[in-house]
């Protein structure tokens, strides 16, 4: 198993498409400040990323602040949220009884971005649990706190597509 230090971040992912620039700032010359919008985003992501938090609602057990990494594509991270949908189709998850479907779910402070910044974050954190879990993810969420909306993500062998938003 290779070091972290030799990975992409996941969050970097979504620097990079929004600004080639300001990725380099952030990540290679670690060069960052904080500002109103930042430090809200910063306190929601605290919120999201308890990673002793799991909880079972009904057949959905919710899981935040999953680590998650892919060997094959050298990107590690954080998931915010991750829904464990019960599924006879789904696979197995260590200390649970049953099958279990992924539903990787993103959270944003702001609105979408229509560059699809946001997408590609949530898209990469769906292939890095689909090599973990030997699984398919065929979709998953983006949640916008500013508008208080998640949307649904399809996601496809070559692009992610905004199916809805609600």
């Amino acid at each position: 198993m290779a070091n972290d230090a030799d990975f992409l971040m996941l969050s970097g992912l979504k620097h990079f498409r929004f600004c080639r620039r300001r990725w380099a700032l952030v990540h290679l010359e670690q060069q960052w400040s904080e500002n109103v919008l930042t430090l809200e985003g910063h306190y929601m992501h605290e919120r999201v990323h308890d990673d002793n938090f799991t909880e079972l609602r009904g057949s959905v057990l919710l899981s935040r602040g999953m680590p998650v990494r892919s060997e094959t594509l050298k990107i590690t991270g954080e998931c915010d949220m991750v829904e464990l949908h019960r599924d006879e189709n789904g696979v197995s998850i260590q200390g649970r009884d049953g099958k279990w479907r992924i539903y990787p779910v993103e959270y944003k402070h702001g609105r979408p971005d229509e560059r699809g910044a946001d997408e590609l974050q949530l898209c990469a954190q769906a292939m890095c649990l689909e090599e973990m879990f030997v699984t398919d993810i065929p979709e998953g969420a983006i949640y916008y706190g500013k508008t208080r909306h998640r949307m649904t993500v399809a996601l496809t062998e070559n692009c992610v597509n905004r199916q809805e938003y609600h």
